[in-house]
């Protein structure tokens, strides 16, 4: 299977791209821990249905050390004991976020205040910027049909 679209070679779409990885990179610059991070990246990406972010997520997060025990767990995070109360406190907050249309009102209280018991103001905004930035990533991806599977980790350096 191909992508709808070659992302890379069309010129819009690697401009748009361009400001979506510049984005990233303020979080990726943050004091945000770089588990939660791929965490929050890889449960967007389950419930969005992407597969090419959820293959490059998994892979990242592998070959950073997370351990296989905790990345099978993920979507089944609340059930988990691998979890520290603040990963649980972010991963609520991603589910949520990821899924606004589905809920009236969008993040509750809870949600926010849990992050916030956990998180600096700092790291609530990258912790905010990743859930949108993820999710619009999985957008682009699911709606070209990104082919998932063949990613290795630092491909795009």
């Amino acid at each position: 299977m191909d992508a709808r679209l070659d992302l890379l070679g069309s010129p819009v779409a690697a401009k748009a791209l361009k400001y979506l990885i510049s984005a990233n990179k303020a979080v990726v610059d943050s004091t945000l821990p770089a588990a939660t991070r791929e965490l929050v990246k890889i449960r967007a990406s389950q419930i969005n249905g992407c597969g090419f972010c959820t293959d490059m997520h998994t892979k990242d997060a592998a070959h950073a050390g997370e351990t296989q025990t905790r990345l099978n767990l993920i979507a089944a995070w609340r059930e988990a004991r691998v979890f520290t109360e603040a990963e649980r406190a972010a991963l609520e907050l991603a589910e949520q976020g990821t899924r606004i249309a589905d809920a009236a009102g969008g993040v509750t209280e809870e949600a926010w205040a849990n992050a916030a018991e956990h998180y600096d103001e700092d790291q609530l905004a990258a912790l905010v910027s990743l859930i949108a930035v993820i999710n619009a990533f999985n957008r682009v991806n699911v709606i070209v049909q990104q082919p998932a599977g063949d990613y290795r980790p630092g491909q795009f350096g």
